[in-house]
């Protein structure tokens, strides 16, 4: 950050200079976006292997099923506390747009949210390969489930099976593990690169609603989550925000949270001790179920700056 700000107010990346040419848009965005694409690359083999074995690890079918149910529920339930937060900060505390009037002869005509129907048909992939193709991620989770409940189903003669997915999932394992140690140079391009080219200048122009949306996060993941956290593991908040670090200071440089499922699932059963065939199931699905439809819903008419916040505080919410 320092570094990036140096170049910004220094004047070094000024448009066409060497540094804006060659460092700025050259080294800093190559080194962050091959680091970046480095961990996609394991996102999709990740997500379908290590869900086939979380399934398989589970053991019964039955068990699954209330897995999944609960972690369904408390996603909701999340999701649900997201947007009231979101919401009760953008109206009730800052009143952030209000009275607001910019012309601009800029057009943008937002997309329609889907119909419910569409959503939940989409789950199940006519091409589980073309899914895989496209990243979409819970057409891949619903594939990666049936197969594990298949073998299950199966039983001793697809033990063969499940070991060499096992040790598939442990190679996996182990190409996070020499990505990630690459993670201080690639999270420091993108936030040397990210500061350089924007500065302070957007940040003190957009002060207002830059302070809304970081204190709704702040409050989320501080006052909510933990309450969360505590009412249903009984776990030290210290304990936890020091074990996860390394996850959410990921997760704030990237932006992305399939990008930040291999540190999650790295995480949570090397440094956290859940049980793998839980969090083979329960990560991957948390940084899916992001029901944004629910937002463009309640804020697109009346109060279309929430729908930011609203997602900042979802997207958090699953990575949390």
């Amino acid at each position: 950050i320092i570094l990036g700000l140096f170049i910004n107010y220094s004047g070094l990346n000024a448009e066409g200079s060497f540094v804006s040419d060659y460092v700025t848009n050259g080294l800093f965005a190559i080194i962050g976006k091959l680091f970046v694409n480095s961990l996609k690359m394991l996102v999709v083999p990740l997500v379908l292997i290590s869900l086939i074995c979380g399934v398989c690890g589970i053991g019964d079918i039955r068990l699954l099923g209330r897995i999944g149910t609960k972690t369904f529920f408390i996603y909701m339930m999340t999701t649900a506390l997201a947007i009231a937060t979101a919401i009760g900060f953008g109206i009730g505390v800052a009143a952030i747009g209000k009275g607001m009037d910019i012309e601009t002869e800029a057009a943008f005509e937002a997309q329609s949210a889907p119909p419910l129907l569409d959503v939940f048909s989409n789950i199940i992939p006519s091409n589980p390969i073309s899914a895989m193709a496209n990243g979409d991620m819970l057409s891949i989770i619903f594939f990666a489930i049936l197969i594990g409940i298949s073998i299950l189903m199966v039983g001793k003669p697809a033990k063969g099976l499940v070991q060499s997915l096992e040790l598939i999932n442990e190679v996996i394992l182990k190409m996070v593990t020499i990505i990630m140690n690459l993670a201080p140079y690639g999270v420091f391009a993108l936030l040397a690169k990210a500061m350089s080219e924007l500065g302070l200048d957007l940040i003190w122009s957009l002060l207002g609603y830059v302070a809304v949306l970081i204190g709704s996060l702040v409050f989320h993941f501080f006052v909510t989550m933990m309450i969360v956290l505590k009412l249903a593991s009984g776990l030290s908040v210290r304990t936890f925000l020091t074990k996860m670090r390394e996850v959410q200071i990921f997760a704030f440089s990237t932006s992305s949270s399939n990008a930040t499922i291999p540190i999650t699932l790295r995480t949570v059963t090397k440094r956290m001790g859940v049980n793998n065939s839980v969090a083979s199931f329960t990560v991957p699905f948390g940084a899916t179920i992001k029901s944004i439809w629910m937002v463009r819903r309640s804020c697109r008419e009346q109060r279309p700056f929430l729908l930011p916040i609203s997602m900042a505080l979802i997207w958090a919410s699953p990575s949390i």
